[in-house]
């Protein structure tokens, strides 16, 4: 008919369609819905809230002395 057994039946967009599917389904950097996330530790909020401009050096520097000598002791 019309495929003579080239590309097992499939012509070359089909095959290039699958490609790019499939490479959407891996590469992409995007999250998964229902995925699970790892939260983020209290050193790191309070780093990304520093980092923001939220609370000065002196709040910083006092919530991390609290924050370390919580996981020491």
């Amino acid at each position: 008919m019309f495929y003579n057994n080239n590309f097992w039946g499939m012509d070359i967009i089909w095959w290039f369609i699958w490609m790019v599917m499939i490479f959407w389904i891996f590469a992409t950097p995007y999250d998964i819905p229902g995925q699970r996330k790892r939260k983020d530790a209290p050193l790191d909020i309070l780093q990304k809230r520093f980092a923001a401009g939220e609370i000065t050096n002196e709040e910083y520097q006092e919530r991390k002395k609290i924050l370390t000598a919580d996981l020491v002791g």
